[in-house]
C-alpha cells in the first residue's frame, strides 16, 4: 500500500509540472546552446516548470508560425518577436501585455529599450536581444589614406570629406559600404528628430502614412546619391544583405562600414584574422542635426494570451530570468548584443569588461544617451516588413540613377498603400 501511495504521489508531481514552450530565432549552436543552458538552469531551480526552447527559423518565419499555432489553439507560451513585428504581434490578438500578468519593476531596463516595447502605456513584452547601428572602420586603411585613425567621421559631411581623400589616395579600397536596410533609414530620420510614420510614429494612433516626403528623408537619400555619384559606395546589390556587406568590410574592400552592434564580436574576430585593427564609432548623422540617439533593433519576449495562469506566469518568470542582470551581461559578452539592463552595464564596468572590449563602450554610450521621443521610440507599423522593403527599394533606385524626389515619391505612394491595406483589416 505504501509503495502504491508513493507511486500516486510521484504521478501527481509529474502531472503538476507546467511546460513552457519558448520559440526563438537562434538556431546556431553558440547562441542556441546558451539559451538551452539557461532553460536547464531555470528548470532545475523551478521543478514545477519545464521550459522547452525551440529554434523556429528567421524573424518572419517565427512570427508567422506563432500566429498559425495560436489559431490552432496551440501557441508557444513564450515567443521572441523582432522589434519591427511589435505592432503586428499586438494586432494579432494572440499575446497579452506582460505588465498585465503580474506586477514587475521594469525600472532597471534601459529607457530607450523599454520605451520601444511600451505601447498604450503598457509594457507588452520583455526586452531580450537589443542592438543599435554603429560605424565600423579599418584603422590601417585610414592611415594608408592619410587620415587620423583616432578620429572617425561623425557626420555625413565628415564621411564624404574622408571619402574624397580615400579616393585620391588610391589605396585599393572604396570608402564606404553597408547593407541597405530600412532600420538604418529609420535611425537616420530619428537622428533628425523626424518620425518615420505619422501619428507619433504610430504610437499616438494607428499610423496611416510614412514621412518619406520629409526633408529628413531627402537628406538621407541625397547622401546616398552623392556617395554613388562619386563612386564612394560599395554593396552586394542585394537588400538587407548584412553578411555580404560585412564580408566586403572584413575583406578590406571598404574603409568604413555601418551595421549592428551585434556584429562587433564577429567583425572583431574577422578583422584580427585578416590582420587589420578595427575601430567602432558613433553612427554618422546628417549635417546640422542634433544627435538624438538610436532606434533599437533586436527582439523581445511575448507571452501568449489563451494559456493557463500557470503557463503565463511561468513564461514571464523565465523571460525575467533570461534577462536578469547576470544573464544579460553574459549574453552581451557572448554575442555583442546590448544587455537590456542598466545593472548589467554596471556589472560589466565593475569587471573591467570595457577595458578588455573597448569597442563596445561607444555602442553603450550611444544607446544610453538616446533622447526619449516618438522618433527614437521607433516606428509601430503592422506592415513594417513591407514598408521597410519598399523604402530599401527606393534607396536602391537612387543608387541605380533614379532622382531622389522621384524615388521618394514612388516609395511613399507604395508604402502608404501597404499601410492602408493593412489598416483596412482593423477598422
Amino acid at each position: 500500500m505504501k509503495t502504491l501511495m508513493m507511486t500516486f504521489a510521484l504521478m501527481g508531481t509529474a502531472t503538476a509540472q507546467t511546460t513552457i514552450e519558448f520559440w526563438h530565432t537562434f538556431g546556431d549552436p553558440k547562441r542556441g546552446n546558451w539559451i538551452q543552458a539557461r532553460a536547464d538552469e531555470f528548470n532545475k531551480a523551478n521543478p514545477s516548470l519545464k521550459v522547452v526552447p525551440v529554434a523556429k527559423g528567421s524573424d518572419n518565419e517565427l512570427i508567422t508560425s506563432t500566429v498559425l499555432a495560436a489559431r490552432q489553439d496551440n501557441p508557444p507560451a513564450l515567443a521572441q518577436i523582432f522589434e519591427g513585428g511589435s505592432q503586428l504581434a499586438l494586432d494579432s490578438g494572440i499575446f497579452q501585455p506582460v505588465s498585465a500578468i503580474k506586477n514587475v519593476d521594469f525600472s532597471d531596463y534601459l529607457k530607450p529599450v523599454i520605451n520601444y516595447y511600451t505601447i498604450g502605456g503598457k509594457v507588452n513584452s520583455v526586452p531580450f536581444n537589443t542592438s543599435g547601428p554603429v560605424l565600423y572602420y579599418n584603422k590601417d586603411l585610414m592611415k594608408k589614406a592619410g587620415l587620423d585613425s583616432s578620429k572617425p567621421p561623425t557626420t555625413y559631411g565628415g564621411l564624404l570629406a574622408d571619402c574624397k581623400k580615400i579616393q585620391a589616395a588610391n589605396i585599393g579600397a572604396s570608402c564606404f559600404g553597408m547593407s541597405l536596410n530600412g532600420w538604418f533609414i529609420e535611425n537616420w530620420m530619428a537622428e533628425q528628430g523626424q518620425t518615420f510614420l505619422n501619428n507619433g510614429n504610430g504610437r499616438d494612433g494607428r499610423a496611416t502614412e510614412t514621412n518619406l516626403d520629409s526633408q529628413a528623408a531627402k537628406n538621407i537619400f541625397g547622401f546616398f546619391k552623392t556617395l554613388q555619384d562619386n563612386k564612394y559606395f560599395s554593396y552586394t546589390g542585394k537588400l538587407e544583405d548584412f553578411d555580404g556587406s560585412d564580408a566586403i568590410f572584413t575583406n578590406q574592400k571598404v574603409v568604413y562600414h555601418i551595421t549592428s552592434t551585434s556584429k562587433i564580436g564577429n567583425n572583431a574576430d574577422a578583422a584580427q584574422k585578416a590582420g587589420f585593427e578595427l575601430g567602432v564609432g558613433q553612427l554618422p548623422i546628417p549635417d546640422d542635426s542634433k544627435r538624438n540617439g538610436v532606434v533599437i533593433g533586436g527582439a523581445s519576449l511575448w507571452v501568449a494570451k489563451n494559456i493557463s495562469k500557470a503557463e503565463a506566469e511561468g513564461a514571464l518568470d523565465f523571460a525575467l530570468f533570461l534577462t536578469n542582470t547576470k544573464n544579460m551581461a553574459d549574453w552581451h559578452k557572448l554575442t555583442g548584443y546590448y544587455p537590456a539592463r542598466q545593472s548589467s552595464i554596471d556589472v560589466l564596468k565593475n569587471e573591467g569588461w570595457f577595458d578588455q572590449a573597448p569597442l563596445q563602450l561607444v555602442a553603450f554610450n550611444q544607446l544610453t544617451k538616446t533622447v526619449p521621443s516618438p522618433a527614437t521610440a521607433g516606428a509601430l507599423n503592422g506592415a513594417g516588413i513591407q514598408t521597410r522593403k519598399i523604402t530599401e527599394e527606393g534607396l536602391q533606385k537612387v543608387l541605380n540613377g533614379t532622382p531622389v524626389d522621384a524615388a521618394l515619391k514612388e516609395a511613399k505612394t507604395r508604402a502608404d498603400a501597404a499601410l492602408a491595406e493593412y489598416n483596412a483589416n482593423f477598422k
